[in-house]
């Protein structure tokens, strides 16, 4: 079996057609996409993979999204990508999945084998005890997220991930721990036997927390939002090898 690389990196928060520059979140955000492809083109070959959490683009159709999902398909490597809470534009799968450069696929309800560790996900939802949860409003998109990640990593379990040279690695938009602590996502993760957890949606201009990378129950978790890795892909997994 070839050896299989895997990168990550989420939260492109590329503009959509719009004229929306990411400088207003703080210096270290002007310039950010050529940042992002002269690191990712540096690092990345044609025959890696590349994890993308969500928030790709801040367009709100998808038409208007096409520009940012040719960038990125015109990157180097096979592109996995998930639906973040800004990603507007994601509409009807099919419609996605048609708009998508050809390397580039979307991950929903189902799992894709990289030859070596297959990928599952779901983009998560805002839990119990974070800022802004309201149990009246959210409680039933963290039951609907929680089933369709069951789904998908059920899908993974199908294509042999768990066996030898076969890893399960999992990707979510919303962070599936909390303070280096289980919640309802990092435990079914744990029962179904992922190995790894990359996720998105955080943005911090200061000194980043230091449970944000963490092993929790046997799952290694790491944060892949541009900001927090540098504008610069993480790299997860190589060969048959866990990365950090």
């Amino acid at each position: 079996m070839p050896d299989v690389v895997i990168w990550a990196l989420g939260d492109l928060h590329l503009p959509g057609g719009q004229d929306k520059s990411m400088a207003v979140f703080g210096p270290h955000w002007i310039d950010h996409a050529e940042r992002i492809e002269k690191s990712w083109r540096v690092l990345v070959s044609e025959d890696d993979w590349v994890l993308v959490p969500g928030d790709i683009s801040w367009a709100m159709r998808l038409s208007d999204a096409r520009e940012d999902l040719d960038w990125l398909g015109a990157l180097p490597g096979r592109k996995i990508i998930l639906r973040g809470n800004h990603d507007y534009w994601w509409s009807s799968l099919s419609k996605v999945r048609s708009a998508l450069a050809e390397g580039t696929m979307a991950l929903q309800n189902d799992a894709i084998d990289t030859g070596g560790p297959v990928v599952a996900g779901a983009r998560g939802w805002i839990l119990p005890g974070a800022e802004g949860y309201d149990p009246q409003s959210d409680q039933r998109y963290v039951n609907r997220e929680l089933e369709r990640l069951r789904l998908s990593l059920r899908a993974a379990e199908e294509m042999g991930a768990g066996r030898p040279g076969r890893p399960l690695i999992a990707m979510t938009h919303y962070p599936p721990i909390q303070g280096g602590r289980a919640t309802v996502f990092s435990r079914l993760m744990t029962a179904m036997g992922v190995s790894i957890c990359v996720y998105g949606h955080l943005h911090r201009a200061g000194q980043w927390p230091e449970d944000l990378d963490s092993e929790v129950d046997g799952v290694r978790y790491l944060l892949a939002s541009a900001d927090y890795a540098g504008f610069t892909p993480r790299l997860v997994w190589s060969g048959d090898a866990e990365c950090s």
